[in-house]
């Protein structure tokens, strides 16, 4: 197994942004959005972290429209363009951006029957910050839905899937695709930090190549909103 290799925690110029935003991410979003809504279809406040240019939001949106969102990143130009893609969208009354660390959310405990994820947990140096705010703000009964990238075995592993997902991309893309899977945590490293919570070993399951899932309720009954 590679050593976990951590990259920058926070995507914060514009050139990093747009070139996030221009990568094909879209079989990713839709599968992220359909996975999400085939565990519980969200009811409530639904809190999205690192949302980035807010696609997940958007996608979601769209297929929900009764979705009501907070979308946080602590990036200004990650945010910067998620509003332009919001807006575009027609969807900022639906979706509210906020410039949030995820590693100190300023809502109280319980405050989303929905807390949604994909892809902070690689950005973070400790990521259990994260996965505890997570779990704080989520509802009892709530549904935790985490996806992120999974960190391979080898060097070689990692080649090949920048060049299988993101061989068509510019040099600066590939770039940062490979960093990213070398700073991911495996599913074993993420079981542990989300047992410490409470929630089953068993939540965080691999679900692709690259990526691992951790799908939980929060022990408790939801509230009615």
């Amino acid at each position: 197994m590679i050593p976990r290799r951590l990259e920058p925690e926070i995507m914060d110029t514009l050139t990093e942004a747009v070139d996030y935003d221009t990568m094909d991410h879209s079989e990713v979003n839709r599968r992220f959005v359909y996975d999400l809504l085939a565990a519980a279809p969200p009811s409530g406040p639904i809190l999205d972290l690192g949302t980035g240019t807010a696609q997940i939001p958007i996608e979601l949106a769209r297929q929900r429209p009764s979705a009501r969102i907070v979308a946080v990143d602590a990036s200004r130009h990650m945010l910067r363009v998620a509003d332009q893609n919001v807006r575009r969208a027609g969807l900022g009354d639906r979706i509210e951006l906020q410039q949030v660390d995820a590693k100190r959310l300023p809502y109280p405990d319980g405050s989303f029957t929905t807390v949604m994820s994909n892809s902070i947990v690689h950005h973070v140096p400790h990521p259990e910050e994260v996965v505890n705010e997570a779990w704080r703000v989520a509802a009892p009964g709530g549904l935790l839905f985490v996806r992120d990238l999974a960190r391979p075995d080898d060097d070689p592993t990692v080649a090949r899937l920048v060049e299988t997902y993101a061989g068509a991309a510019n040099p600066h893309q590939q770039k940062m695709f490979g960093d990213s899977l070398r700073a991911a945590l495996t599913v074993d490293e993420m079981s542990t930090l989300v047992v410490r919570l409470g929630a089953d070993r068993a939540t965080v399951t691999m679900t692709s190549d690259r990526h691992w899932t951790w799908v939980a309720r929060k022990p408790g009954h939801t509230t009615d909103y």
